[in-house]
């Protein structure tokens, strides 16, 4: 059910590289349209999905990264449209055609545990992933960053000057990206802490929710990655760390992340394998 979103978005992702390339008004429309046909396309497959299984398809894991890459695209394109900047396109669809592919590699569709059947469970999923979508915005407006201001200040202006913001648009994109990022982690994190309390791991006797707690590794990632970002947004606004600073700082937690996504959320965590 996946490959038809995959393809999208390869499609979406070479109509963006020739529009970085050549800078034509018509292939920029053209790329956002294609963007938006794939998002469009994804979300009626989440809407089946979502009718197959009796919830919103956070489980497992490949349909909770399928999500992710859903909500990012639809986080892009309000971007784009409010803006009316593409530029960035050209770095973000890459990444959702990775993660797309990913989740299609192994998709498979699996009955809810009834532990999950709960409004609390879709409050928490649904935060994170907003939040990773706000911090793989932020990841990227930063690299782009870095990108433009090696050019800049190797005073040989070209590639990146000609077709990226100006740092300062830049620099502004990424504060605020990182900023709705923590405030919907925060919200997640709290949900899934008052949810946890509810469930009582001590007593539980599924062995899964019996193992969470602050060690288990993807919990413990996730309060890693608030740590790291409370710190960025603190930075900025106390020490003045901006610019090339937070742009890094976006990058590095992004990472994070991806790492809380990818490995440790297949192979490491004992509690968050529904």
């Amino acid at each position: 059910m996946n490959i038809l979103p995959l393809l999208l978005y390869i499609a979406a992702g070479v109509t963006y590289a020739i529009y970085f390339a050549r800078r034509s008004p018509q292939a920029g429309r053209f790329a956002t349209a294609s963007l938006a046909a794939a998002a469009l396309i994804h979300t009626f497959v989440v809407g089946m999905r979502t009718v197959e299984v009796g919830q919103l398809p956070f489980v497992p894991l490949p349909a909770t990264i399928s999500a992710f890459v859903w909500l990012l695209a639809v986080a892009y394109l309000y971007t784009e449209v409010t803006t009316d900047e593409r530029a960035m396109g050209v770095f973000i669809v890459p990444l959702l055609v990775v993660l797309q592919g990913v989740s299609t590699v192994s998709d498979r569709v699996l009955e809810p545990a009834p532990v999950l059947d709960s409004p609390m469970f879709a409050v928490h999923v649904s935060s994170l992933l907003f939040a990773c979508a706000a911090f793989a915005l932020a990841c990227v407006i930063g690299i782009t960053y870095v990108l433009l201001f090696r050019e800049l200040k190797s005073k040989q202006l070209g590639f990146f000057a000609e077709r990226l913001p100006s740092l300062k648009v830049l620099d502004t994109m990424n504060g605020r990206a990182v900023s709705i990022g923590w405030l919907f982690l925060t919200a997640g994190l709290v949900v899934g802490a008052v949810w946890l309390m509810q469930l009582q791991p001590e007593t539980a006797t599924d062995p899964r929710v019996a193992a969470m707690s602050v060690f288990d590794p993807k919990i413990y990632v996730a309060l890693l990655s608030w740590l790291l970002y409370s710190f960025a947004i603190y930075a900025r606004r106390a020490i003045g760390w901006n610019g090339k600073r937070a742009a890094w700082l976006s990058a590095i937690g992004f990472s994070i992340i991806l790492l809380n996504l990818g490995p440790v959320g297949y192979f490491l965590t004992e509690s968050h394998n529904f």
